[in-house]
């Protein structure tokens, strides 16, 4: 054999160079498109996990007031009660300064109490315990509230138990 044996043969044709580059920028391309994503994931992620941590300090205290709202009502019941029978002004006092103080430190905590007397009906802030007729008030609007609903930080805490009007005409049933 000769040295000229050993030489390529050169038959003209170029080396398909551009095929190649388009795939190799195409892999570029897909490689680069699949970390801009997982950037994006991984910046929801970490902004998830900062709200989530941001609420659990929030709502931190939340089961500690769900159990001071029987006490709250407690106070109510034994204002009312104060409030029916005569000489009782000075326990009266004492009991709604009390009262007045354990909400101020309630709402100092994010918690807000609210009425919902002559609104519509909304299950997710009123629990309907009873159904009154009434040709005063329209269908479903709340006639009377047995307990007021607390909330915390905007979120319901504890629904207002109300009573919800019905037509005259409805079946009662």
């Amino acid at each position: 054999m000769t040295d000229d044996a050993r030489e390529p043969i050169d038959d003209g044709a170029a080396p398909d160079n551009g095929g190649a580059i388009q795939d190799l920028e195409r892999q570029l391309a897909e490689q680069k498109d699949r970390m801009l994503r997982a950037m994006a994931e991984a910046e929801n992620v970490r902004r998830r996990t900062q709200r989530d941590a941001e609420d659990r300090v929030r709502y931190a205290n939340e089961s500690l007031v769900r159990e001071l709202l029987p006490i709250l009502d407690n106070f109510d019941r034994a204002l009312a009660s104060a409030r029916a029978v005569a000489g009782a002004e000075s326990v009266l006092a004492g009991v709604e300064l009390i009262q007045r103080e354990l909400l101020r430190v309630l709402e100092r905590a994010g918690v807000s109490r609210y009425s919902a007397v002559g609104q519509a009906f909304d299950p997710t802030r009123h629990e309907a315990i009873a159904r009154v007729v009434s040709e005063d008030a329209a269908p479903n609007t709340v006639v009377s509230e047995i307990a007021p609903g607390y909330m915390l930080h905007g979120r319901v805490l504890r629904p207002a138990m109300v009573a919800v009007a019905a037509a005259p005409d409805e079946d009662a049933a």
